[in-house]
């Protein structure tokens, strides 16, 4: 049963023509259908055109400029849904880059002083990006600003730009905050909601073709609603009961989670009115109902039925009270970060001893070291650009590097085309403002639809910004082109091609890190023997629904890198192909194998301790022989698993066969 159901690798993988551009440029300037963020168009044309406004009324046209570019990294950051977790992504990227400007202009004009501090600058930079989300944009500004601070002459005395460009962040965040108390909680509870809803499109999917899919967006919809609800504080018992009733509704949705995959295995359509129940809940908890649940299903027959109607009636019961018990809770930890120091003393040791935090840092310092060392040593107009282009382009944790050097260039030369329109026709002074608005509004429409779109939307705005500081209307467009193509340059060459982990990724060492991991949670869910205490019960079944979380976040990490990696150009994208298919069998295995422990909850008899043994040996025997193979191809044949078609676990067997074969299969 596992062997027939495959995925194909994402579209766009073929060139349907010899003289075709390649499959991973058209798959970048392909705009993604997503809708416009219209709250966040609006105040990106407040943010950036207001500034102005104010800095032509009090004749400082260049205070205006500066605040209006600090006002641009606070739209460009602000990428978070709860206000919480706004604050952070905008304030703090905001110091960081107050810093950063600040050691630009003290080295600037300084020669190779200004070389040895933006290079030391950029290796701090690229390792604190590491961290996460919010280091990694803090890393961005404080390169960029430093930059910025070292190529361009500022007002003084030195304290005058950080002030103004942190004054332009935050006036976006304050724009940001003017509807926290209208809304409130509301982005946390529709992420909650939209867990419910995904899921009940998967349930109406069970049974058929669509359901894998829709099971990744639960994943998904899961993912986000757990870093909402607890991404941003360490204890919340006492402290908001609003968030605490978000946290229990969050909760009880798990035990549905884990009952779809044994829905799904039997083949055939649910009853519509289960799909039904689980979004009238996301209903209830989007608009905060509580009023009591009346719930018309079926009587449950088998023992997957069983566990799905009582995870349905437990979770209407909770999703309905208007004050969740602490008890609801405390089921899933996972997700809930440390105290603050405990976390700051953790990622300083993971910066300091990562080797991947190393690596990222010397090759974002080695280019930006050649990029300022050429410009010192060759007269080019606007040299900062070049240093800029460099830091936008290797940000490996935004995308592939090798495409997006390509599609920079490219939504350069479009950016410049609008931005030559404007410096040609609109006269400087008062005009600067509405076409500011215009331009400003774009960035948040266009940065939705893809990198090249972003840089195409960002350009102008930064090159009309750069005009009112330095006053060289259209002959700034010329330099700022051979700028961005010299930045492309030194990317691609010195940051891509000269590193081996560019030629031979780990991405076969990450699926191989989830087969081990997949390998584990078999065993861990069947492995041993069952407790016998019910809190020994209960503390088995954290732990199991804890490890299925944490591997269906890795395998949404994985799936993600293999997209990037598929956008890379030869031999690293045809890698990623050919494993690819292996990435969906692992996450049918982790599906099949909750569906087994859902079943045996539920009165189906427990497997034989020797088919759980060959199981788990089989997927590490598999994980290792991924680690160290460079194709699927190179991979021994797969061993015949011994198995019982009576067994709760002969799916897992199936979907481990399966995954087996493709993994050996010749291309």
């Amino acid at each position: 049963m596992g062997t027939e159901r495959t995925e194909d690798i994402p579209s766009g993988r073929a060139r349907p023509h010899p003289l075709a551009p390649p499959a991973w440029l058209l798959s970048g300037l392909r705009p993604e259908s997503v809708p416009v963020p219209w709250a966040a168009v609006a105040r990106a044309g407040i943010a950036l055109s207001v500034p102005l406004a104010v800095g032509f009324a009090v004749d400082e046209p260049e205070y205006g400029a500066l605040v209006s570019m600090g006002a641009l990294s606070g739209v460009i950051g602000d990428t978070a849904d709860a206000y919480r977790m706004r604050i952070l992504n905008i304030a703090v990227p905001q110091l960081f880059g107050a810093l950063g400007v600040a050691l630009g202009t003290l080295v600037f004009g300084r020669g190779w002083l200004a070389v040895g501090v933006l290079t030391l600058i950029a290796l701090v930079s690229g390792m604190i990006s590491s961290i996460g989300t919010v280091a990694s944009v803090s890393g961005l500004l404080l390169l960029l600003n430093a930059v910025v601070g070292a190529g361009l002459p500022l007002p003084q005395p030195w304290w005058t730009a950080p002030l103004l460009l942190s004054a332009g962040g935050l006036f976006v965040l304050a724009l940001t905050l003017l509807g926290w108390p209208l809304r409130g909680r509301q982005p946390e509870r529709t992420a909650v909601a939209a867990t419910y809803l995904a899921l009940a499109d998967a349930l109406e999917a069970a049974g058929g073709p669509d359901y894998d899919a829709r099971r990744r967006q639960v994943t998904q919809a899961l993912n986000q609603a757990y870093d909402l609800v607890l991404g941003r504080r360490a204890r919340v018992h006492g402290r908001s009961p609003s968030l605490v009733r978000l946290l229990a509704q969050l909760n009880v949705v798990i035990p549905l989670v884990e009952a779809a995959p044994a829905l799904h295995l039997r083949g055939r359509p649910l009853p519509p009115a289960v799909p039904a129940a689980v979004r009238d809940l996301g209903r209830a908890v989007q608009e905060g109902r509580t009023e009591a649940p009346v719930l018309d299903l079926p009587a449950p027959r088998t023992p997957a039925e069983r566990a799905l109607d009582a995870a349905l009636r437990h979770a209407a019961t909770v999703v309905h009270l208007p004050g969740p018990t602490l008890r609801s809770v405390d089921d899933d930890r996972l997700g809930r970060p440390a105290a603050l120091p405990v976390r700051a003393r953790r990622a300083a040791r993971d910066v300091m001893l990562s080797e991947a935090s190393w690596r990222y840092g010397l090759r974002l310092a080695l280019c930006i070291g050649l990029a300022q060392s050429l410009v010192s040593l060759v007269p080019v107009e606007r040299s900062y650009w070049v240093a800029l282009t460099v830091t936008f382009v290797l940000k490996p944790d935004f995308g592939s590097v090798f495409s997006r050097a390509v599609l920079r260039a490219l939504g350069t030369v479009g950016g410049l085309v609008v931005a030559a329109a404007v410096l040609a026709e609109v006269p400087r002074g008062w005009w600067d403002v509405p076409v500011m608005a215009v331009l400003a509004a774009l960035i948040p429409a266009f940065s939705a639809k893809g990198y090249a779109f972003q840089t195409a939307a960002i350009t102008p705005v930064i090159l009309l910004l750069s005009d009112l500081l330095n006053h060289q209307g259209f002959d700034l467009i010329r330099p700022r082109l051979l700028d961005s193509l010299i930045g492309c340059t030194i990317t691609l060459v010195f940051g891509y091609c000269l590193w081996p982990e560019s030629w031979r990724t780990r991405i076969g060492d990450r699926l191989a890190d989830t087969v081990d991991d997949a390998a584990g949670y078999v065993e861990r869910a069947f492995g041993g023997p069952p407790p016998e205490t019910t809190a020994g019960l209960q503390a088995a079944r954290t732990v199991r629904l804890q490890a299925r979380r944490r591997l269906y976040r890795d395998l949404s990490s994985v799936r993600s890198e293999f997209q990037r990696a598929l956008t890379e150009p030869p031999p690293t994208g045809a890698r990623a192909a050919a494993w690819w298919p292996l990435v969906v069998a692992v996450e049918r295995i982790v599906d099949a194998t909750t569906a087994a422990r859902v079943r045996v909850n539920h009165g189906a008899p427990e497997p034989r301790s020797a088919e759980v043994t060959a199981l788990t040996a089989d997927l590490r025997a598999l994980a290792e022989g991924v680690r160290t193979a460079r194709t699927p191809a190179q991979l021994r044949p797969p061993a015949e698993l011994p198995g019982d078609e009576a067994s709760v676990l002969e799916p897992v067997r199936q979907e481990v066969a399966a995954a087996r074969g493709i993994a050996s299969a010749e291309p």
